[in-house]
C-alpha cells in the first residue's frame, strides 16, 4: 500500500508513524512544506522567554532520525499545490529546486493543520509584525528581543497571545496586550477571567481590552500601534496572536467538502467526501461532544487521536472518533487556566437549558501548607449531565480539569463525581476532592437541597446577610450587608426580616450554606451566593473596597523580608481564611503602638486580605513579598494612614457619638439611623438614646400581651407601633405620602427603616431607652425590639460627656 501524507508536525507526523508499525511494508511519503518534520510548536514561547533554553529541546524529531526510526520517507521543504482524486495523485513543488512532480497514492491523509489569522490592517505587512507559529517564526522574535527591544505589542489576549506576553514580560520587555473582547482568553466565561487580567496586570502586562488595531506605523524608533479607542502605543516588535483558519484550500480545490468555518467535512471513520482521503488535525470540522454541533477545536492532543484512528482504520480496522471535548489549559504567570466542554456563553448561545454552580476548594489539604483555592465552574442539566467546567488557581488545576474530562468523556453525572475514589495525602489533596466537592454542590441544587442565587442576578430587594468574621469584613465587603458571624446567628434571628428574601454569604460559600440551611429549618426565605464574597468579586472587581485608596504597598513577587530587628514573629502557615487575619488581628491586639509583627502565612488570599485591612484599621504595612508559595509580610501597629486603631485593641480609646432621637417621624427616624450607621463605619462606638415619641421606633410590629392600665393601652392605640408604621413629618396626606415615599425608596433601592435599624445594630450602634418617657408613655420592655436596653437621663449625660458628636433629632 501507498500512503501520502500532506503536514507534518502533531497529526502528519504520527499518522506516518503509526501506519510504519502496522505494515513496515508499506510505502510512506511525508510531504512537509518547513524544514521541520515535527517540533512543539507549544513550547515555542517559552523558548523566547528563556524558560526553554535549549532551541533544539524544541525539535522533537528531526527528518533523519523519523527516516531511521520509521522507515517512512520525509520530503521537507515540498509543498503539494494540488490533488486529483479522480486519478489518486497529488502534485508536489519542491520549494528548494523549483521542481514540480506528480505523485500516486493508494491512501491520502490530509494533516495541512491551519495558519495565523493576520488582519487586514495598514502596516500588518512591517518585517517587525510577526505571528508565533513555527520555528522561523520564534527566532526571528527572540532575534529582536535578544537584540534589545524595549517594548512589545501583542495584538489577541488568546491562548498564544498570553504565553508570550508572559515569556516577553520574563524578558523585561515592557508588553502591551490588546484584545478586541472585554475579556482576555475569550474561550471561557469573563468572570473567571478577571483572576487572569488581574495576574497579567500586576506583572507589568498593559492590557488594552475591548478595542482593536487599527493601523500600525513605522517611524524612526520603531513601530506605533493605533487603537480603535484612540490610543497609540509605541513598540520595538508587533506579534500577532488573534487567532487561526484551516487550511484547507487543497481540500476545495479538490472538490472535498468543507464547513461553515472552512474546515475540511469528515465522518466519524476521518473520512472525508472522498472515502480513499482521510483527514485530521486543525484542518477539520470535529463534533463538539457536549453540543453535538460542528467545530473547529485546533489542538495538539485530538490531532494525535485522530491521527491513530485514520491510520487504524486504512489498514482494515473499524474505529469511530467520538467527538472532541476541547479539553485545554494555559499557564498566566503563577495561575493556571482550565476549561472542559461547553462555556456558558456558548451554552446560551446554542439555547439550552443548564445548571450551574461555582466552588472554591482548596488545592490540597487546607492544614498544610501552600494550599490554594481553585476557583471551579461546573454547568450541568437537571439530569445531572456535566456540560462544561472551568477551573482557575495556582495548584492542582491541571489534574482536576482532566478528572472532569474523563468524567464527561464517560458519560458520568455529577452524581457519579460523588463516588470517585481519588488519591488522598495532605500535600497533595483532601479526604474530599475538589472534583468530589463539585458532584456534591451540583447534586445538592439538582435535589433542592440548596438553592443558589448568582453573584451577577442578585435580586435588588434581597437581603444580604454576611455570615463573615469580622476581621474578614473589614478586607472588603459587599455594599449594604449586613454582618452576622455564622457562629452568633441563632441568636440574631429577631434581627432577620420575615418578609423579604435573605440572601447569606460567606467568602467562599460553605459557610453561606450552612446559613441557608438553618434559616430555612427556621422558616425564613433564603437562597445561598453560589460561591461567595470572592466569586461576587469576579462579577464586581471594583466594588467591595472598605476604602477607596491604601497608602499601603501592594504585594510583590519574590525575594524575602529577610530578618527584622524587634519584630514579634508570627506563623500563620496551614491556615485558611479568615484564620491569618483572625492571628495577625488577635497578636497585634498585644503589641505595643510602633512595634513590628512579622507574618508568614500560606493562604492567597492573604495577600490581598492584609493590605486592606491594614488599611481599614490604621496599622502600617511596611513590606510583602509572595516567594515559594508563601507570603510574608510586616505590619507596624497604628501609625498607618488610615483610621486609628480600632476600639478593643491595647492602648486604643475608642471615638463616640450619641444621638438623642425624639422624634417618631419616618424621615428623621431614617436620618438617625443613617447618621448612626455613618460614624460606626467609621470606627465610632454610637449610642441612640429613644425618649418620648421615638420609642415608637423600638416597638415591635407584633408584640407580645403586657398588663397594662386604661391609659397606657389607650397611649399605645394612638401611637405607631414600630418601625413599619411611621408617618412622614410633613407631606403625609393621611397615609399618601408615606406609601409614595416607601414606593420612590424602593425603585431607588433605598434601604427601609427596619434595614437601616439592622444595619446600624450590625455595626454596634447601640439602642438605649429612656426609662423615664416609657413610664410617662406606658411602654413595656417586652414591647420593645430584642437587645435594646434601657437607661435614665443620668446615663445618658455620662455617654453625652465623652462623645465627641452629640445630635439631637
Amino acid at each position: 500500500m501507498k500512503i501520502l501524507v500532506i503536514g507534518g508536525v502533531a497529526g502528519g507526523a504520527s499518522a506516518a508513524a503509526r501506519a510504519a508499525r502496522l505494515d513496515s511494508n508499506a510505502e510512506i511519503i511525508v510531504f512537509e512544506r518547513g524544514k521541520y518534520i515535527s517540533f512543539a510548536n507549544c513550547g515555542l514561547p517559552y523558548h523566547i522567554g528563556g524558560v526553554i533554553p535549549q532551541r533544539e529541546s524544541l525539535l522533537v524529531m528531526t527528518s533523519e532520525k523519523f527516516v531511521g526510526r520509521t522507515g517512512a520517507e520525509v520530503r521537507i521543504q515540498s509543498e503539494v499545490t494540488a490533488i486529483n482524486p479522480k486519478a489518486r495523485e497529488v502534485e508536489v513543488k519542491n520549494l528548494k529546486t523549483g521542481e514540480a512532480y506528480k505523485e500516486s497514492y493508494d491512501k491520502l491523509i490530509m494533516s495541512t493543520g491551519s495558519s495565523p489569522v493576520v488582519p487586514p490592517i495598514p502596516g500588518a505587512d512591517d518585517p517587525d509584525v510577526i505571528t508565533l507559529w513555527n520555528i522561523p517564526d520564534m527566532d526571528r522574535i527572540k532575534g529582536r528581543v535578544d537584540a534589545g527591544i524595549k517594548s512589545a505589542v501583542v495584538v489577541g489576549g488568546g491562548f498564544i497571545g498570553m504565553e508570550v506576553a508572559e515569556n516577553l514580560i520574563e524578558r523585561g520587555v515592557e508588553t502591551h496586550l490588546v484584545e478586541l473582547q472585554p475579556q482576555v482568553l475569550p474561550p471561557i466565561d469573563k468572570e473567571m477571567a478577571s483572576m487572569l487580567s488581574d495576574t497579567m496586570a500586576k506583572h507589568g502586562v498593559k492590557l488594552h481590552l475591548n478595542t482593536k488595531a487599527t493601523e500600525i506605523v513605522r517611524n524612526p524608533e520603531g513601530l506605533t500601534v493605533k487603537l480603535e479607542d484612540g490610543e497609540s502605543v509605541s513598540a520595538g516588535l508587533v506579534v500577532m496572536a488573534v487567532g487561526v483558519r484551516p487550511n484547507s484550500e487543497l481540500a476545495k480545490a479538490a472538490g472535498l467538502e468543507t464547513g461553515e468555518r472552512g474546515g475540511v467535512k469528515v465522518n466519524d471513520r476521518l473520512q472525508t467526501s472522498d472515502p480513499d482521503i482521510y483527514a485530521v488535525g486543525d484542518v477539520i470540522e470535529v463534533n463538539d461532544f457536549v453540543l453535538n454541533h460542528p467545530a473547529m477545536i485546533p489542538l495538539a492532543g485530538p490531532a494525535n487521536r485522530q491521527a491513530r484512528i485514520a491510520v487504524n482504520n486504512i489498514f482494515g480496522a473499524d474505529e469511530t472518533y467520538k467527538g472532541s471535548l476541547g479539553t485545554s489549559i494555559v499557564k498566566v504567570f503563577e495561575l493556571a487556566a482550565a476549561s472542559v466542554g461547553a462555556s456558558e456563553k456558548r451554552l446560551k448561545q446554542m439555547g439550552r437549558d443548564y445548571l450551574k454552580t461555582y466552588i472554591l476548594p482548596a488545592s490540597h489539604a487546607s492544614y498544610y501548607p501552600g494550599a490554594d483555592p481553585l476557583y471551579i465552574k461546573l454547568l450541568f442539566e437537571k439530569s445531572g449531565k456535566i456540560l462544561g467546567a472551568q477551573i482557575v488557581g495556582r495548584d492542582g488545576v491541571d489534574k482536576r480539569i482532566d478528572v472532569l474530562a474523563t468524567a464527561m468523556r464517560n458519560n458520568l453525572t455529577v452524581m457519579d463525581l460523588e463516588e470517585l475514589e481519588l488519591a488522598y495525602a495532605p500535600p497533595f489533596g483532601s479526604a474530599k476532592d475538589p472534583v468530589n466537592f463539585a458532584g456534591f454542590v451540583a447534586h445538592n441544587i439538582i435535589k433542592g437541597d440548596t438553592i443558589v442565587v448568582d453573584p451577577d442576578k442578585i435580586p435588588s430587594d434581597a437581603f444580604l446577610l454576611d455570615v463573615r468574621q469580622p476581621e474578614e469584613v473589614i478586607c472588603g465587603a459587599i455594599p449594604d450587608a449586613v454582618n452576622i458571624p455564622l457562629g452568633k446567628l441563632r441568636d440574631n434571628l429577631d434581627r432577620l426580616p420575615k418578609d423579604r428574601e435573605i440572601i447569606p454569604f460567606c467568602k467562599l460559600g460553605l459557610r453561606g450554606y450552612v446559613a441557608e440551611r438553618l434559616l430555612r429549618d427556621k422558616g425564613f426565605k433564603v437562597r445561598n451566593m453560589s460561591g461567595g464574597y470572592l466569586v461576587w468579586k469576579l462579577f464586581h472587581p471594583t466594588g467591595g473596597e472598605v476604602s477607596p485608596s491604601c497608602p499601603n504597598p501592594a504585594p510583590a513577587s519574590g525575594g524575602s523580608i529577610g530578618e527584622t530587628d524587634a519584630a514579634v514573629e508570627l506563623n500563620a502557615c496551614g491556615l485558611q481564611c479568615p484564620g491569618p487575619i483572625v492571628q495577625v488581628k488577635n497578636k497585634i491586639d498585644e503589641l505595643q503602638d510602633g512595634q513590628l509583627l512579622k507574618v508568614t502565612a500560606s493562604d492567597a488570599g492573604f495577600a490581598n486580605d492584609l493590605p486592606a485591612w491594614c488599611n481599614a484599621t490604621g496599622n502600617q504595612l511596611m513590606k510583602i513579598v509572595e516567594a515559594d508559595g508563601k507570603i510574608e509580610a510586616v505590619v507596624r501597629k497604628g501609625q498607618g494612614g488610615a483610621e486609628p486603631v480600632p476600639a478593643g485593641t491595647a492602648e486604643a480609646k475608642p471615638k463616640r457619638a450619641t444621638l438623642v432621637l425624639f422624634s417618631n417621624d419616618l424621615d428623621k427616624a431614617m436620618a438617625a439611623f443613617i447618621i448612626a450607621t455613618g460614624f460606626a463605619a467609621l470606627g465610632h462606638k454610637v449610642t441612640i438614646f429613644c425618649t418620648f415619641w421615638g420609642l415608637n421606633v423600638l416597638r415591635k410590629d407584633h408584640p407580645p400581651a403586657v398588663k397594662k392600665d386604661l391609659l397606657s393601652r389607650m397611649f399605645g392605640w394612638m401611637m405607631p407601633r414600630g418601625a413599619k408604621k411611621l408617618a412622614l413629618s410633613k407631606m403625609n396626606m393621611m397615609g399618601m405620602g408615606t406609601a409614595m415615599m416607601k414606593h420612590v425608596m424602593n425603585k431607588q433601592n433605598v434601604d427601609s427603616l427596619p434595614d437601616l435599624i439592622n444595619q446600624a445594630r450590625s455595626l454596634g450602634v447601640e439602642l438605649v431607652a429612656c426609662e423615664m418617657a416609657m413610664n410617662v408613655m406606658g411602654i413595656k420592655q417586652e414591647e420593645l425590639l430584642d437587645g435594646v436596653s434601657t437607661a435614665g437621663v443620668g446615663n445618658f449625660a455620662g455617654m453625652a460627656a465623652e462623645s465627641g458628636t452629640t445630635l439631637f433629632i
